[in-house]
């Protein structure tokens, strides 16, 4: 199997694929996508993690975000909601070593219960009782 962080997949656009970009960013639909339309928000320069980005590359992520969320939502009318995450550091489940930002689309019913969301990467914390 083919190591994507040598040579790093992320920091040649091409390879990658490009669906939109800014100057500091672009916007790639992920290879193995979790739903239809889930897209990668990569910055163009080479940093591990979001915690690395200046606020002008958050700013160049975010209007990619946006760009992407509308045009998602005038091609598919089945999505109702959005996750967006970013993993940093292989505990967290980050493979390749190149920051990238996850816009997943969402659908009523795609899962039994969507309860907690992002928590569900520790599957135990995702469903739980609120405190009165």
């Amino acid at each position: 199997m083919k190591d994507p962080n040598n040579p790093c997949l992320f920091c040649d656009p091409k390879i990658s694929g490009i669906s939109h970009e800014n100057e500091l960013a672009y916007a790639s639909y992920d290879t193995y996508p979790v739903s239809d339309y889930h897209c990668l928000i990569i910055p163009k320069r080479h940093i591990e993690n979001y915690f690395e980005l200046t606020n002008n590359e958050i700013i160049a992520c975010n209007d990619l975000i946006k760009l992407v969320k509308d045009e998602t939502l005038n091609h598919d009318e089945s999505i109702k909601a959005f996750n967006i995450g970013t993993n940093i550091g292989k505990i967290a489940g980050q493979t390749i070593m190149h920051c990238h930002i996850h816009l997943i689309p969402r659908r009523l019913d795609d899962v039994e219960n969507p309860q907690g969301g992002v928590r569900s990467v520790i599957p135990q914390k995702q469903h739980y009782k609120r405190k009165i």
